[in-house]
């Protein structure tokens, strides 16, 4: 094998522009490691909060970054069973403390990796991992979301609404969820009951009309801030609240003990076990990711740039990186249709 890859290097906190092409070492294979030919990656929120020195701390410079690959073994470590090499793979890297997926190749605890669905590109799983992993612990080991519940999905178009929808739907939910009204055929085909509106009516009031003033039973949140505060409002009885939003200062959450609320702070830890659950979905046909934009390697500032601005530009699901080069017409970086 080559003892060097290409990667995205973060080089400084900063703006989208803080990351360079290099060529780095590739690392070396532990007794129950895998090593991964990237095909693909994703971008995340927590990808630019990272780069912007959210976390500081837990990233030493330069570092490699990136929390989502699809791929197919090349190296197999003395212990590991699990695997042949050649197999296809998909997962996400331990989040801090070891190398992320903006890189040519990438080596991972074998626990940590599972098969890739049969029916994704790769472009397709990599938009996946990080995402599905932690909406189906948000949904299933959190929330505890069962059929014939209700649950508010704020941002049903975006990267991980888009998933968080399918996932409450196969469950068996209705699903409520905020969108802006041009993205509401677009959350309709996904699954989708009723979608409200934000900006053009308060979506407490909104749940209460759509409830007949019973409200939710889950609250799903991926915007903090006023969301956060304000989502008990919408909330039946005992309610559950999850959110995956890190709390940036303290909170009044005192609309919460009226409806003797649960609150579940969700900072995944990713295992074979939540992807194969998340597979057998997605082989089922009930959960298809949705990719917003694609790009290369060499364009991560831009792919970063998209993410952050891509709301109030229409861009809807997620944005992706195709590291293999190797899809037949890559587009540039675009809003989804």
């Amino acid at each position: 094998m080559t003892k060097t890859m290409k990667a995205a290097v973060l080089t400084r906190f900063g703006g989208p522009d803080a990351f360079e092409l290099r060529e780095v070492p590739v690392p070396e294979v532990g007794p129950r490691q895998v090593r991964v030919r990237v095909h693909a990656t994703a971008v995340n929120p927590l990808d630019y909060q990272i780069r912007r020195g959210d976390y500081t701390d837990y990233v030493p410079l330069p570092a490699i970054i990136g929390h989502d690959i699809s791929g197919v073994v090349e190296e197999l470590g003395s212990d590991v069973r699990e695997f042949a090499v050649g197999d296809e793979v998909y997962y996400t890297p331990k989040i801090f403390g070891d190398a992320g997926s903006y890189a040519e190749q990438h080596v991972a605890d074998v626990e940590l990796v599972g098969r890739k669905p049969r029916n994704l590109t790769h472009l397709e799983a990599a938009s996946l991992t990080l995402v599905g992993g932690t909406v189906w612990e948000a949904f299933v080991q959190r929330a505890q979301l069962k059929v014939g519940e209700t649950i508010l999905i704020h941002g049903g178009a975006g990267g991980v609404g888009t998933i968080a929808v399918q996932l409450a739907k196969a469950i068996g939910a209705r699903v409520i969820t905020t969108a802006r009204a041009r993205d509401h055929d677009f959350v309709h085909s996904l699954g989708t009951d009723e979608a409200i509106d934000f900006t053009a009516e308060d979506y407490v009031e909104a749940v209460a009309r759509l409830t007949g003033g019973e409200g939710v039973n889950v609250v799903f949140d991926t915007i903090g801030g006023d969301t956060l505060t304000r989502s008990p409002l919408t909330l039946a009885a005992f309610g559950r609240v999850v959110s995956l939003v890190d709390i940036a200062q303290p909170q009044n959450l005192v609309h919460a003990w009226g409806k003797n609320a649960a609150y579940h702070f969700v900072f995944t830890r990713q295992n074979r076990g939540k992807l194969d659950a998340l597979t057998n979905l997605v082989e089922r046909g009930l959960v298809k990711p949705v990719i917003g934009a694609a790009l290369p390697l060499a364009r991560m500032a831009e792919a970063h740039e998209l993410l952050e601005n891509g709301t109030a530009r229409g861009l809807r699901g997620k944005v992706v990186i195709d590291v293999s080069g190797e899809a037949v017409a890559l587009p540039p970086a675009r809003q989804a249709a």
